[in-house]
């Protein structure tokens, strides 16, 4: 028998969260995004509504600590308008109300089908594709706004704003410090804003649960993170699209299994197994 720590939620299950979040700290630190993506396996273990709000706090801590680290990458934020983190920042600053709408109200299981879909094909075309086949962008900074404010859109009901972000970036092929400067202020500022809506329109989300969850998982993301930035500093831009590939196929196939149909069932049986 498991012993209980918090609220119905065992040793194990306790361990396997801080796994999770390691592992999630660690990737967004040697990417600069996708702790969210990995750390949506949580979500089998947590129900959605504590666990989303835990992934986008510890989100946000994840990117200070990147942040500072790599403050000498980042643009002044003089510098942010027309082509750093700015036209993002006003288009997720409009779809994260969205987001949050429908994580409250709405089913999202359709929705994070089709965007998960469209992640793991992109991801798995980008990196099979031939080497020397490429096709550029030129953005503009409405364009850069339509890509923030669907990332806001996704960000509030997956806790996960940067995919469509790093998904332009790419296709844009911005080189990794470049790409940084934008998706990570433009993350921060979004999880920042999520948390405070969240406060203002469902403050039981914040419980005692949520706090004690906080307090044990921090201490591991924070270093885990550290690592993480280390091992970015020594990738090349190539090695640094190809580690963004698949953490964009890892984001895609984490939003697949949330919207699997069999999703209850697998959720059943983990619980079922004592965790």
């Amino acid at each position: 028998m498991n012993l209980v720590l918090i609220d119905g939620f065992s040793a194990t299950t306790i361990v396997l969260l801080v796994v999770i979040l390691a592992a999630s700290a660690l990737m967004s630190g040697l990417s600069g995004f996708g702790f969210s993506a990995i750390g949506a396996l949580c979500l089998i273990l947590l129900p959605p509504k504590l666990g989303v709000p835990l992934l986008m706090t510890l989100s946000a801590a994840n990117q200070l600590m990147s942040l500072r680290q790599l403050k000498a990458d980042m643009k002044p934020i003089k510098h942010w308008w027309p082509d750093g983190p700015a036209p993002y920042l006003l288009g997720g600053l409009v779809g994260v109300p969205v987001g949050l709408a429908i994580l409250s109200s709405l089913p999202t299981a359709d929705l994070m089908l089709v965007f998960g879909g469209f992640l793991v094909l992109y991801a798995s075309y980008s990196l099979a594709r031939p080497h020397g086949v490429r096709a550029t962008i030129h953005g503009n900074w409405f364009a850069s706004s339509l890509v923030g404010m669907s990332g806001g859109v996704i960000g509030g009901f997956t806790a996960f704003p940067g995919a469509a972000v790093v998904v332009w970036n790419g296709l844009r092929h911005l080189p990794k410090r470049e790409a940084r400067a934008i998706v990570q202020p433009y993350i921060l500022v979004l999880q920042i804003l999520s948390i405070g809506l969240l406060a203002l329109q469902r403050p039981e989300t914040f419980g005692k649960t949520y706090w004690l969850l906080i307090a044990i998982t921090v201490p591991v993301v924070l270093p885990c993170t550290l690592l993480g930035v280390k091992l970015y500093q020594s990738l090349s831009d190539v090695n640094f699209r190809r580690v963004t590939f698949i953490l964009l196929g890892i984001s895609g196939l984490g939003l697949l299994i949330k919207a699997a149909d069999t999703f209850p069932v697998v959720t059943s049986a983990v619980h079922a197994a004592g965790f």
